[in-house]
């Protein structure tokens, strides 16, 4: 049966580890070498552990709580999703630097022809009172000699079951910039063995930059949509960094007239 760290045990056993730890740890100065070396060994065991439990103990205890999918949905919305990656602390959360055609998690590429090697992104965890998200992605450019640089977002492929050419697909994104750059979104639509697309221009500088794709736009066959990806294309983006506190993508049927 575990032992609770609450309990008469828990209690119990927690002040006789500490008072024996802080024995050693006054004593170090004097301990003789070999059972010094081996109270060394199992301070650090102990210390990784305890790391460990205390980074997954503030991600679990410290709001916006890991795992959360709750935020605003247009009215109408049948289809809903916030990434992993805003919602869940990834096993590799970052990457320096940022090489072409570099995976992030399960749904996140970043794509780019530079050839100095001054890009990095990483997983952050949001804490402000106003985050709704657990997490957040931080992009970082210094010297930058390439002509694009793009972070894809590929879409659940649930998205694609019963769509209509009525539907509007709604990105959301809370986005800061060090300096406001333009930034380019597009939605890529597979549908057999063509892709349609709808670029459209993120609205920077508001708290909460939302766009929306018109699929009756496209020459889309719903009968055949298979895959769906989003691509943020940042425009001159060296010494500059780009903070997305949340990302959200909704689908709902466009209103008729």
């Amino acid at each position: 049966m575990p032992i609770k760290p609450h309990g008469m045990l828990g209690r119990l056993f927690h002040k006789g580890a500490l008072a024996r730890w802080q024995d050693a740890a006054q004593a170090a100065g004097t301990t003789p070498l070999t059972d010094l070396r081996a109270q060394r060994y199992q301070a650090r065991q102990l210390k990784g552990a305890l790391i460990e439990l205390c980074h997954k103990a503030d991600d679990r205890l410290t709001p916006p709580y890991p795992g959360t999918r709750r935020f605003a949905r247009p009215v109408g919305t049948d289809w809903s999703w916030r990434p992993t990656a805003w919602r869940l602390r990834l096993d590799q959360p970052g990457r320096a630097p940022v090489l072409d055609k570099t995976r992030i998690g399960d749904e996140i590429s970043v794509f780019h022809d530079c050839t100095s090697q001054e890009i990095t992104l990483r997983q952050m965890r949001n804490l402000r009172e106003t985050d709704i998200a657990a997490f957040g992605m931080r992009l970082e450019v210094f010297h930058f000699t390439g002509s694009y640089l793009s972070v894809v977002i590929d879409l659940p492929t649930d998205i694609c079951q019963n769509l209509q050419k009525q539907h509007l697909i709604q990105l959301t994104t809370q986005i800061e910039m060090e300096n406001s750059v333009p930034v380019l979104v597009r939605l890529n639509v597979k549908h057999g063995p063509n892709t349609d697309q709808i670029l459209l221009t993120l609205p920077v500088g508001d708290p909460e930059a939302v766009v929306e794709f018109d699929l009756s736009e496209t020459q889309l066959n719903v009968k055949r949509a298979e895959k769906m990806w989003i691509d943020l294309m940042f425009q001159t983006p060296q010494m500059n960094q780009f903070t997305l506190r949340d990302l959200t993508i909704s689908r709902l049927p466009r209103a008729q007239i």
